[in-house]
């Protein structure tokens, strides 16, 4: 063994250190109490204090970091979404199979009635579905509807004519499903029309629900054809074959590039020969036109 004093001074000095620490720790623990009774007990007031005063912080932290529901278009829910709003995968997937047709549901009875979703659920997010503002005016002019009819019975003995070319407003009225934003609507189109001269052109009407206009043509007919003053094709201008409700400015630059070709139609059937002239639409536009 290494002797002592083989050691440079600052070696010798070291080891005395490291001897003297040893001892002294071991003084420390024989001769200090680390007993509990002195550390700080964790029921103190002040202790306390600090403690609820960071509990409710976290609680603060917590709450600002909880989903925020902003006010959103029904029609475009995702499964997350869905999920964050409290609906069942079923739910979920019912509404994503039926905008897969193309269909929107357009008011919070809709989406309850395809989702299948709880009264509770709904009465609980029905508050922030925000549809476009023309949904909106529908919507609204649905409930005028109901309290315009309520206010409103007209029984069939007040109906004034029951040919749709003379029906008043309040005539339209009786049929239920219309309502008196619907019937100025087909009054002004009639007007445009001079009057209707096929029962189809009824449905041309803009909104006019297919059920609806069914029942309109089962309590009105067309019982003579109206007197509409026709057009010369051969010399009418540019603006007056434009102002037939069915001829658009493409068609009606089509119409004129053939007059000019030809020189002169003898017959209204020619317009068929025009290039891109809509076959459908044929027996309503000649209502309008003739050729002399």
């Amino acid at each position: 063994m290494k002797s002592y004093f083989w050691y440079t001074k600052n070696q010798r000095n070291g080891i005395l250190f490291l001897i003297a620490s040893i001892m002294g720790f071991q003084l420390l623990f024989r001769f200090i109490n680390f007993d509990d009774n002195l550390l700080i007990a964790l029921d103190q007031s002040k202790i306390k204090t600090y403690q609820i005063q960071l509990d409710s912080l976290r609680n603060i932290s917590s709450k600002d970091k909880g989903f925020k529901i902003y006010p959103f278009n029904p029609n475009y829910i995702s499964d997350y979404k869905g999920y964050q709003l409290g609906m069942k995968t079923q739910e979920i997937d019912r509404l994503l199979a039926y905008r897969e047709k193309n269909l929107f549901v357009n008011s919070s009875k809709e989406f309850q009635a395809i989702t299948k979703v709880s009264d509770s659920l709904l009465k609980k997010i029905a508050p922030l579905f925000k549809f476009p503002d023309w949904v909106q005016k529908k919507n609204q002019q649905k409930e005028n509807k109901i309290l315009f009819n309520s206010e409103h019975k007209i029984s069939r003995l007040e109906i004034s004519s029951t040919n749709i070319n003379e029906a008043t407003l309040n005539d339209l009225l009786f049929v239920n499903g219309v309502d008196e934003y619907l019937a100025n609507r087909i009054i002004k189109y009639r007007s445009k029309l001079q009057g209707f001269s096929l029962p189809e052109q009824l449905f041309e009407v803009w909104d006019l629900d297919k059920e609806i206009g069914i029942k309109i043509l089962e309590t009105f007919s067309i019982y003579n054809k109206p007197l509409i003053e026709k057009t010369n094709i051969n010399t009418a201008s540019f603006k007056e074959i434009l102002a037939n409700p069915y001829i658009d400015y493409e068609l009606c630059l089509k119409i004129f590039d053939y007059r000019d070709e030809v020189a002169e139609l003898q017959s209204i059937s020619e317009i068929k020969n025009i290039e891109g002239f809509p076959l459908e639409k044929y027996t309503r536009i000649v209502l309008y036109l003739q050729a002399e």
